[in-house]
């Protein structure tokens, strides 16, 4: 069977809320990305704009000045990366809104909606979040701020088949279900299935509501998974809701036959919803119009009752949303295609049309604002100034427009819209946005599927005169949302007595003066939706510098995919590891440790008592210096070991002589400075060796025990001014500090006293020292939740490791007792507390090294916990506080550490060339810590699998790897010509001086993600080998004109219309991969689509059967339904043309070859087929063999009918094996025979079956078919004209279905799954050792695994495994789904099964088999290891390092290291 394995996370937003979630940090963002949930938290701060912004050529004619050769370099080291003077650029400062990530999950279902949810009673007295699920689910979770992480309350299940009304009733799949939820938060409401809504009641402070039973509907099964158990009963009390109840909304009135929409409104005292409604289906097509009505119904909870309070009908039929208001405008706007519609709370109605539609549309008394000519379908609608009644819109397009209210005391007189000029950033968000949520006074967050969702903000320009009359809240003024909500119960229609509230009256006039001005603050990156995508080789300019110094660290390969639509459309480059930009490169084999580093110079003693020379004295200080020295360790081919010191100028690399450094001295452990950088610590085996600033020796510290008279060796050493720890060979531990000397006020090394004596007995095994400036490790302060402004006092801690596997916590500054001590670390637990404990008996992880880091990047930075394994595998914890019931504030009682899920395997230490007789010497190379490398904070792990642990503020931390081989000596590297970069040395014994490079994203993904925007819907994309040269096919919209020579319909020619709609055209882009430009541009003709674009091997030649890579492109010709759809083929190939002068990139072009007309439907697909270069087209509802000749045409040769549009067709190359994918008929399997020409039908699956994309997945001598339908199920199905079943092969088996919920894969490639060239076993003669065994496996073809996309962003592998592969991982994912805590109650194991409304796909003959869940295969890490060991056992591995192995095998990105 095979497995199946995500390899991105979701990326496309689907929903998003505000809530007060996290008690102390004020407003969080819950984002819901199809089924992840991540929580964020709001930091504004001061980033640089750029207003004048360096071109790629200005920034390449800048880099050229750095391009010369050292004079005096006696270590042939190169000078570029040094630099010369910064060109700077203009740049002015603003606040902004960034987001930071505080949790994420991922949940085995797929979101459909979000509520907040105030209760009385949650754990950590924020507010709970109600989610909603497909197939009518709603979970309420909330935050556990002892567990650090979401804790499920209750899950409410509406899915029970008597809930489904007549049983000639649809699936709950083919219903829009949404979720309301009422401002005070009294109760949600779920619409689900044709006319249900369920009622969620939820108590509050001043009330209990007893709903007792609700006689008149079937009460539906509510679990309670908030352990609300007392005494082995359950207490209903205990629960923050009463029991829920599901409404027939024919109930409530007799004409809600067909819901719309609906939502709950402001102002008013008891639970209040409109909903839009029809008493017959919307149809444009039968003439029907103004049949819609929109009626509020309250909901007395306590009475089981229900009042109409108003009902307005004859409503345009093309309302889609009801939108409450807030006050003071209050009541309802109702949104539709063509106008928008307000209902105030007396019913009176106000509505504007936007476009000259409407009045064929409708007769609904509208004001006239046609001239806008907007299309609102699919519009967003938020709050930006509630007393001045404007609300921002952004339409389908990303355009914005201002809805402003005309008030008249407490009524609303008119609504006018005006659209935001694109100069004052009405044009800031590209696409359509799926969400828009008010984050702060003046911030929003547009949540998109389509494209990178994004953070902006708004400034007003005023008068003088509008400033007196308004005062306006500061632009970055980060506010809680219960601050700006008006209280729901202060004035509605049932109050008594209601308050008398200051009205703003907000007119057009006031409006002008007072123009609103956006820009972006912050973004989420997208690559959904993938459309299509295939990989080619990355190009560099021949002969360039940049091409030399790229060797080794560039991939084989790249893969390329074509993301977002709209102006958001781009092409996004993806690698597995990071290919950094490479300043210098070098040989410099000896290396075996980079340090580099800023020292003061020592300041002279004349100058030392001068006041007045403060200009001269910043001389002496490296605040904001570049580096100016680096000590390199060195050995020897004889082994001899050296270190030695450079110094870095503007000039290049200095060997410094004159010098009291001394290179015989010996091997560098580790180097820094300390003293506020006026010491330079070199650390040796057997000594401490103290520089001043100009490399003057000062001191030497031996490493002698005078009571034992022993040298113990230093192995590790860990820096923090003004503290050093020293870790050595007998597993003992020296701490030194550098003090000030009273007499000269320098600064002199002394051992620090260790009074307490664990410090002396306890053997050690690791230890580093950590600065906490965030103050997480404070006994002073408990944690806040990470509120910014706390201002915290600077500690310096020691965290060390013992033998036994214990975790002390020292603070230097009091080494009398220690703060925290956790006894099993070594067991690597889920959760980490001094009190935890591990069971006796249980296997303990082998950790060589601890190291506590700031991870992050410039807006925000949090600690960690890193362990390295023996294996160079890396767990990470995150450490939190939480205050116990004893209200103790010591780490003991209130430090916990969360452990995160980190799936990223080590690789294994690369193997010697057997001719190779140079000794191994394996050293132990620290993790390095890196408080800068292009604005991250991050930790490098050195060694055969190197490393970066990256994070950004809206990430996780990920593991990314390094591109090219191992790493045996790194340090970061700022000068200035190489700005915050790193050097390394690798396995190879080359050097590189590199930089992160800037236009690309790592944490994110966890992999490298570089967009290249294109700014229209890029549908195909083709790598074309010989060009190194990719072709996308773009498609734009433009006006439609109906065709004015048309001899049938003179009337056309005569049509003049202003609203014109809109159709597609296309574009063929020739991009060159050197500057990620278009070189060359072929538009279709008017009103043709681009659907696919392919490279095929195409026979060019009749009589000498020449092979050419050529681009065929399928169109579809469609000018309305009055016409029939036509297609064409055409057939490119890329000719090498004269470049552009000073663009040597273009230097290709496309070059028409053939074109061939279809009469009858569209070119959907197509394919190389055969051994002759023939294509595969499928041309309507047929699919045809055709030949290109050398006239240009393409001749048929055979033809297979299909049924109704073909969605895909694949070949398995060579073979003639085809197989047609029909969007409502299921998948053909077909056999192509070349003497004669004939294409024969093999074997077919259901004909009930709506197929996406299909695909062949070979194994072994096998054969399956993997096919996707619109439901996200995945079928896999195999041809096997043996079975009984197959009717001689005529049926398709069906062997098993998957589903993967929203991640619906609409586009595929099959890929060889790169294996270990030192796996095969190879006899010194040449022969294999085992011959007959080897001979059977060299017949089968490799292995391969089949690489899947999906619109939500999310990439995924279907890999088949071995029988008794798959049988011991379905086991071990069988038994982490029962053990595992799942979020939100939902159940893993019924998320992947296919639902009552799945087809049925072929003959079944799957054994009650299913493809195992890599998802659920992940979470094996997150175990302890006692439970690792545990769970191995019983799935038939004989311990968890064998089951790491295997897991290596078939997670993540395994077999496509060529990415």
């Amino acid at each position: 069977m095979q497995c199946y394995t995500e390899l991105t996370p979701p990326t496309a937003v689907t929903h998003s809320i505000t809530l007060q979630f996290i008690p102390g940090q004020g407003t969080n963002l819950a984002v819901a990305k199809s089924s992840l949930l991540q929580i964020f938290r709001t930091k504004v701060v001061s980033a640089e704009i750029e207003t004048t912004p360096q071109s790629p050529v200005q920034t390449l004619k800048t880099a050229s000045r750095y391009d010369s050769r050292l004079a005096n370099d006696d270590e042939g080291l190169e000078s570029s990366f040094l630099g010369g003077d910064n060109l700077g650029t203009k740049t002015d400062r603003a606040n902004s809104t960034r987001l930071v990530l505080v949790a994420e999950v991922s949940l085995p279902g797929t979101i459909t909606g979000l509520a907040r949810i105030k209760t009385r009673n949650t754990s950590s007295g924020g507010d709970a979040l109600l989610v909603a699920l497909k197939d009518a689910r709603l979970s309420l979770v909330e935050w556990d701020a002892r567990r650090y992480a979401l804790t499920t309350v209750s899950i409410h299940y509406y899915e029970q088949d008597e809930l489904q009304g007549s049983p000639w009733a649809a699936n709950l799949g083919n219903y829009v279900n949404f979720l309301a939820a009422d401002p005070g938060s009294r109760c949600a409401a779920l619409k689900f299935g044709p006319r249900n809504l369920a009622i969620l009641p939820f108590k509050q402070a001043d009330e209990d509501i007893d709903m007792g039973d609700w006689d008149d509907a079937p009460k539906p099964a509510n679990k309670d998974l908030s352990g609300a158990v007392v005494n082995g009963g359950s207490n209903i009390e205990d629960t923050p809701y009463s029991p829920s109840f599901v409404l027939r909304l024919s109930n409530l009135d007799p004409s809600l036959l067909h819901p719309v929409h609906l939502a709950f409104l402001h102002e008013y005292r008891e639970p209040t919803f409109g909903i839009l409604s029809s008493t017959q289906s919307a149809s444009n097509s039968l003439g029907r119009k103004d049949h819609f009505t929109y009626m509020v119904f309250t909901l007395d909870l306590q009475q089981k009752a229900s009042t109409t309070l108003l009902s307005i009908t004859g409503l345009p039929q093309d309302l889609f949303r009801v939108a409450p208001l807030p006050p003071p405008v209050g009541g309802a706007l109702l949104v539709g295609a063509n106008e928008l519609i307000h209902i105030d709370q007396s019913g009176k109605p106000n509505g504007v049309a936007v476009n000259p539609i409407t009045k064929q549309c409708t007769s609904f008394s509208l004001g006239d604002q046609s001239d806008l000519n907007l299309r609102l379908e699919g519009c967003m609608i938020d709050v930006v100034a509630a007393d001045l009644g404007e609300f921002l819109v952004v339409l389908n397009d990303g355009r914005m427009a201002l809805l402003t209210f005309r008030i008249d005391g407490r009524t609303v007189s008119g609504l006018e819209l005006k659209m935001l000029p694109s100069e004052l950033g009405g044009s800031v968000i590209p696409c359509r946005v799926a969400s828009l949520t008010r984050l702060g006074r003046n911030t929003m967050f547009a949540g998109t599927e389509e494209g990178d969702s994004v953070v902006f903000g708004w400034t007003r320009k005023q008068s003088q005169t509008s400033r007196r009359k308004l005062r306006l809240p500061d632009i970055d003024l980060d506010v809680d949302p219960d601050e700006e909500e008006i209280e729901d119960d202060e004035d509605d229609l049932y109050a008594e007595d209601p308050p008398v509230r200051q009205q703003a009256v907000a007119t057009a006039s006031t409006t002008k003066g007072g123009d609103l001005s956006f820009r972006i603050h912050d973004r989420l990156l997208s690559i959904a939706p993938i459309q299509r995508m295939t990989y080619g080789q990355p190009s560099l300019l021949p002969g360039s510098e940049e091409a030399r110094n790229s060797v080794a660290v560039h991939s084989e390969l790249q893969l390329v995919c074509a993301v977002g639509r709209g102006e958001a459309g781009s092409l996004a480059i993806l690698n597995l590891a990071m290919q950094p930009k490479v300043i210098g490169r070098f040989e410099f084999p000896e290396a075996r440790g980079f340090w580099t580093m800023s020292a003061k110079k020592p300041i002279p003693k004349s100058l030392q008592g001068d006041k007045g020379g403060g200009a001269i004295i910043n001389d002496y200080d490296t605040s904001g210096q570049y580096d100016k020295f680096m000590i390199v360790a060195k050995v020897d081919l004889d082994g001899y070991e050296t270190s030695d010191v450079y110094a870095l100028t503007a000039a290049g690399f200095e060997s410094l002589t004159g010098t009291e450094f001394e290179p015989a001295a010996g091997f560098t452990v580790e180097a820094g400075t300390l003293g506020k950088d006026s010491r330079i610590i070199q650390v040796l085996k057997s000594e401490v060796r103290c520089y001043d600033g100009d490399l003057g020796l000062s001191q030497i510290i031996p490493m002698l025990d005078e009571v034992t008279v022993a040298e113990p060796r230093v192995l590790t050493a860990s820096f923090a001014d003004p503290y050093l720890l020293l870790v050595r060979d007998d597993s003992s531990i020296f701490i030194i500090i550098a003090k000030v000397d009273r007499n000269n006020a320098e600064y002199e090394l002394e051992e620090l006293e260790k009074d307490d004596q664990t410090l002396n007995t306890t053997k050690w095994l690791a230890g580093c020292l950590y600065t906490d400036t965030s103050g997480v490790f404070s006994e002073e302060r408990v944690d806040s939740g990470g509120k910014p402004g706390i201002k915290v006092r600077e500690e310096i801690l020691m965290f060390l490791l013992c033998v036994e596997g214990a975790l002390h916590i020292y603070r230097l500054s009091d080494l009398s007792k220690p703060l925290y001590v956790a006894k099993d670390l070594s067991f690597i637990p889920p959760g980490l507390s001094a009190d935890f404990t591990a069971r006796k008996g249980t296997s303990k992880e082998t950790i060589s090294e601890i190291l506590i880091a700031d991870l992050g990047d410039t807006t925000h930075k949090s600690p960690y916990l890193i362990l390295r394994h023996g294996n160079d595998d890396l767990t990470l914890y995150q450490p939190f506080r939480f205050k116990p019931d004893t209200g103790s504030t010591s780490l003991l009682e209130s430090l916990f550490f969360y452990k995160l899920p980190n799936a990223t395997f080590a690789k294994a230490p690369e193997e010697p060339p057997e001719d190779d007789d140079t000794p191994i010497v394996n050293r132990f190379l620290s993790m390095r810590r890196c408080s800068n490398i292009s604005g991250y904070s991050t930790v490098f792990l050195p060694g055969s699998s190197p490393s970066f642990i990256l994070k950004s503020a809206k990430s996780s931390p990920r593991v990314i790897g390094l591109q090219g081989s191992g790493v045996q000596a790194m340090s970061s590297f700022h000068t200035e010509g190489c700005e915050h970069g790193f050097i390394y040395a690798d396995s190879h014994g080359i050097a590189r001086v590199t930089q992160i490079p800037s236009d690309t994203s790592y944490s994110e993904l966890g992999i490298s993600v570089k967009k290249v925007p294109v700014g229209v819907d890029v549908d195909a994309v083709s790598y074309h080998p010989p060009s190194r040269c990719y072709v996308t096919g773009c498609n734009g919209f433009e006006p439609f004109e109906l065709p004015k020579d048309d001899d049938y319909h003179k009337e056309w020619a005569r049509e003049n219309i202003a609203f014109k709609p809109t159709i597609e055209r296309g574009t063929l882009k020739l991009i060159s991969p050197i500057t990620w430009t278009a070189i060359d541009t072929v538009e279709m003709e008017p009103c043709e689509t681009i659907l696919c674009v392919e490279t095929l091997n195409l026979e060019v030649s009749e009589s000498t059967n020449e092979r050419k890579q050529l681009i065929a492109v399928g169109t579809a010709l469609i000018k309305g339904e009055d016409f029939p759809t036509r297609g064409h083929v055409y057939v490119y190939d890329i000719a090498e043309v004269i470049p552009e002068p000073g663009r040597p990139e273009t230097n290709m072009k496309l070059k028409l070859v053939a074109k061939e007309d279809i009469p009858r439907g569209a070119v959907t697909a197509l394919s190389e087929v055969g051994t002759q270069g023939l294509m595969l087209v499928a041309q309507g509802q047929k699919c045809m063999v055709r030949g290109l000749k050398e006239d240009g045409t393409l001749l048929p040769v055979a033809f297979m009918d299909m049924s109704c549009y073909v969605t895909s067709v694949k070949e398995l190359p060579g073979t003639g094996l085809c197989l047609m994918a029909d969007a409502f008929k299921g998948v053909w399997f077909t056999g192509y025979t070349e003497e004669p020409y004939k294409m024969i039908l093999l074997g077919k699956s259901a004909t009930r079956l709506e197929v996406v994309n299909a695909d062949f997945l070979p194994d072994g001598k096998e054969l399956f078919i993997v096919a996707s339908d619109a439901d996200g199920h995945i079928h896999v199905l195999q041809f096997d004209p043996e079975h009984p079943k197959s009717l001689q092969g005529h049926l398709l088996l069906h062997r098993t279905t998957f589903n993967t919920g929203a991640h619906i894969p609409t586009s595929s490639l099959l890929l060889p799954i790169a294996t270990d060239p030192a796996a095969t076993s190879t006899a010194p003669n040449g022969t294999n050792s085992n011959s007959k065994e080897q001979q059977q496996t060299d017949k089968l073809p490799p292995p391969q695994l089949l690489l899947l996309a999906s619109p939500t962003g999310v990439l995924a592998t279907l890999r088949p495994l071995s029988e008794a592969a798959y049988r011991r991982l379905s086991s071990l994912a069988t038994q982490l789904a029962t053990t595992l805590p799942h979020p939100a109650g939902l159940n893993p194991k019924e998320y992947r099964t296919p639902g009552a409304n799945c087809a049925v796909s072929g003959v079944d003959a799957g054994i009650g088999r299913s493809i195992v869940d890599g998802t659920m295969l992940e979470r094996f890490t997150e175990l302890g290891t006692g439970r690792r060991g545990e769970m191995a056992g019983r799935a038939g591995y004989s311990g968890s390092d064998e089951v790491r192995a295997e897991l290596e095998t078939v997670l993540r990105w395994a077999g496509m290291g060529y990415f």
